[in-house]
């Protein structure tokens, strides 16, 4: 079981310990007391109404003067030294999340105006949280061991949980900005945590086509389950297949490099996944890292984006948990830039066919680093394992 131990630092944000089961121990005030005069947390800054496109818009100002690459020695998501009082008073840890000292959204959480029009504005209510995978300043999530990354899927569920019951909270999104090409601004390894007031628009794309596939089966089928049967059934874009997750790359992946993780069974977010689910899935997730790593000489900058079930009664039925991990490197040198036609229009233009990306990620040998439930590479394909919801 995991240890987690909850504490607040020295400006009142919320901070949590969590510890790999086999080593939990205890959190004791002399590890979890923030020593640092803080200032008094801000105001959230202002979410404005875009009417041309029905969309919220935040507006961070704040944001400008937050830390931007620091040396070693100064890393804020560190463990506390005398010379490095961080955001983490613990001289160790294992797993950490924290709220954001220069947050999107929050610290105050509600609802936005119900009745948006041109000119409608509100208070940038919701929650960012960090989450620190290791207390180690270099590396990344695909080198950590598989139990220290399945405390990181328990963190990742234990917020989702936590913040979906925060009042005005309507989707919850955790996911991971790596490399500096993507724009990360600190080097430790870490990922994010976002709670919107707002269903996002990316979100409600996917959730309205859920629920048109969904009502148009009389609720019998999902569209995420029905993709995973139909690419599982063709093959070619395939990457694995384990008891309770498959990954490929989709159809019609818009990114040079795109796969997605999907659970065998309909859930709506990670906190609906059983033990045995979240044991597999640190072990396939750091499976995939890895073979993406492995297809070029550097480490490969990426997007690792879970889509949860929007906190909403028509769209959450609908909505399947799943993972997509983007990465716009087209070559060992090369990245894809989202230009006029990307940018402007929404309109992609792949620059690799995804039956290559899958064979050549399938191709990628990935050693065993410790005992875990199997995940393989697709050879033949049968028919689906139990339990599946398509």
């Amino acid at each position: 079981m995991t240890g987690i131990t909850t504490t607040t630092l020295a400006d009142g944000r919320e901070l949590i310990y969590f510890d790999d089961g086999a080593s939990a121990k205890p959190r004791t005030a002399a590890t979890t007391t923030d020593h640092r005069p803080l200032p008094e947390r801000g105001e959230p800054g202002e979410v404005r109404f875009d009417a041309l496109t029905d969309e919220w818009v935040a507006v961070a100002a704040h944001r400008q003067s937050r830390t931007h690459l620091p040396p070693a020695d100064q890393c804020p998501i560190c463990p506390t030294t005398p010379n490095n009082p961080s955001e983490i008073p613990a001289p160790d840890y294992d797993v950490v999340v924290f709220e954001n000292r220069f947050p999107s959204l929050g610290p105050a959480v509600g609802p936005v105006p119900s009745t948006p029009a041109w000119g409608t504005t509100g208070p940038a209510y919701g929650r960012c949280e960090v989450v620190a995978f290791t207390p180690e300043h270099t590396g990344s999530f695909s080198g950590l061991g598989e139990a220290r990354a399945r405390t990181v899927v328990e963190a990742w569920a234990h917020r989702t949980e936590v913040l979906s019951k925060l009042p005005g909270i309507r989707q919850v999104f955790p996911f991971e900005n790596r490399g500096a090409d993507i724009g990360v601004t600190l080097h430790h390894p870490h990922g994010q945590i976002y709670a919107y007031p707002y269903v996002t628009p990316r979100a409600g794309v996917i959730g309205a086509a859920a629920r048109k596939f969904y009502d148009g089966s009389d609720g019998r089928q999902t569209l995420t389950g029905s993709l995973l049967r139909a690419e599982r059934e063709d093959g070619s874009r395939m990457v694995m297949e384990g008891e309770n997750f498959s990954a490929y790359v989709p159809f019609a992946a818009r990114w040079p490099l795109e796969i997605h993780l999907v659970p065998h069974r309909q859930v709506p977010d990670l906190a609906a996944l059983s033990g045995e689910e979240k044991d597999e899935l640190a072990h396939v997730y750091l499976d995939l890292l890895k073979r993406l790593d492995a297809l070029y000489p550097t480490p490969t900058p990426y997007i690792s984006a879970w889509h949860q079930a929007p906190l909403d009664d028509l769209l959450r039925p609908a909505s399947y948990l799943h993972l997509q991990l983007t990465s716009p490197r087209r070559a060992a040198d090369k990245l894809k830039f989202l230009a006029g036609s990307e940018a402007a229009m929404g309109a992609f233009i792949n620059d690799t066919t995804p039956e290559s990306v899958a064979e050549r990620l399938r191709a990628v040998v990935v050693p065993e680093s410790s005992p875990a439930p199997a995940a393989t590479a697709p050879a033949a394909l049968g028919a689906l394992p139990e339990g599946v919801h398509a």
